[in-house]
């Protein structure tokens, strides 16, 4: 998933870290660190992945709503033609289809 990576596990860590991962480094044995970096611990890098990705999956509401909600450029316009309560009532369809 988006931001559970290896990678990005290991910079949420320690966004100065530094060395090489190769493609198919599921087993965690093909880091290479660079000289002066602390390696992170497999379990480390795990837990950070599992935590990642609980972020990731609560805010999938979000990126569902996104997907619905009309365009800026419609909303102002809903605004303009049936008043702020109008367009309340247009978006709380979409916040009520994907509740927080």
């Amino acid at each position: 998933m988006i931001g559970t990576d290896i990678i990005s596990a290991i910079l949420a860590i320690n966004p100065d870290a530094a060395g090489k991962v190769s493609v198919n480094a599921e087993d965690f044995e093909q880091i290479t660190w660079k000289d002066g970096i602390t390696p992170i611990s497999k379990a480390d890098i795990q837990a950070k992945q599992a935590e990642l990705q609980t972020a990731f999956d609560a805010k999938e509401y979000q990126r569902d709503r996104k997907k619905e909600y009309p365009s800026m450029a419609d909303q102002l316009d809903d605004i303009y033609h049936n008043g702020i309560n109008g367009w309340k009532a247009t978006i709380k369809v979409t916040k009520d289809k994907y509740p927080k």
